[in-house]
């Protein structure tokens, strides 16, 4: 038996938070049946990376890959009604960073009309997220900030 060290550093085990996700997990879930058939579609195509979306078939690819109108439309204010207030401000901050910058750049160079148009852009971040992270949220219980 090798000695103890004990400034090495700790050996724990390596695994992630959708080990223990599986059908009847997600059926368990307080949730609407619209959001299990998501989440499902989620989990079949390989959980929050969707590793495995293309292995899908078309139908249940858009249930797992899919835009949120409300996302869309409301963005931070669904967030924060779907009780994912820290992850809609974390992304709205982001996204403000991005299209400031982005904007003064392009009205600077003459290019207005696009600096106006990229508020279009922080809606589609928040419309093709929010289903990927109410996903988180309910099924692997993280609710972070990012």
């Amino acid at each position: 038996m090798p000695p103890h060290n004990p400034y090495a550093t700790p050996n724990a085990a390596i695994g992630t938070l959708e080990e223990g996700v599986s059908d009847e997990a997600i059926d368990a879930l307080d949730v609407s049946d619209t959001w299990k058939a998501r989440f499902k579609a989620i989990h079949h195509a390989g959980g929050v990376k969707l590793d495995k979306l293309k292995q899908l078939e078309p139908k249940e690819r858009r249930k797992a890959f899919s835009f949120n109108v409300y996302g869309f439309f409301f963005g931070p204010i669904y967030y924060a009604i779907k009780g994912m207030w820290k992850k809609g401000l974390s992304l709205l901050l982001a996204c403000a960073v991005v299209v400031i910058g982005l904007g003064m750049g392009l009205d600077y160079f003459g290019y207005s009309k696009i600096a106006n148009a990229l508020g279009y852009g922080v809606s589609a971040v928040f419309a093709v997220r929010a289903n990927i992270d109410f996903y988180k949220k309910k099924v692997l219980g993280d609710n972070g900030w990012w």
